[in-house]
């Protein structure tokens, strides 16, 4: 099972100590929807309105360990992963908060290893 947590390395910002803390306390990298695997880190941005109350969309929940790794790799992925890089770029641009774009960048990164991770162990599984 080892290569299949390899193959998330190879994204800039992504140290072993990511890939270490995924590995433990993400089993269900791999196996989930983005949008699941995005809710269970705690990263999609939930709804808390009532009635004609509407407010901001909030992240909430979720698993804060992995929050706290994805935070720091998503800091470094912004400055040296060209993909993310625009992507964070674009969102500031439109005006959103840098906090805020931050954390689209951490759910589109959890996302990206998700699909890394599900089909290195869908090759594995064929060879």
């Amino acid at each position: 099972n080892q290569p299949s947590w390899n193959s998330l390395v190879e994204m800039k910002g992504v140290s072993t100590v990511v890939m270490t803390t995924l590995a433990c306390e993400l089993p269900e990298l791999g196996k989930l929807s983005g949008k699941a695997i995005s809710a269970l880190v705690g990263v999609a941005p939930m709804n808390r309105e009532s009635g004609s109350w509407q407010g901001h969309r909030r992240i909430t929940g979720g698993r804060a360990v992995v929050r706290q790794a994805l935070y720091m790799a998503a800091l470094s992925a912004c400055r040296y992963e060209p993909q993310l890089r625009h992507f964070f770029k674009s969102l500031k641009a439109k005006g959103k908060p840098g906090k805020v774009a931050l954390v689209a960048v951490m759910r589109k990164m959890l996302v990206i290893l998700n699909a890394r991770k599900r089909d290195a162990e869908a090759m594995m599984a064929s060879a």
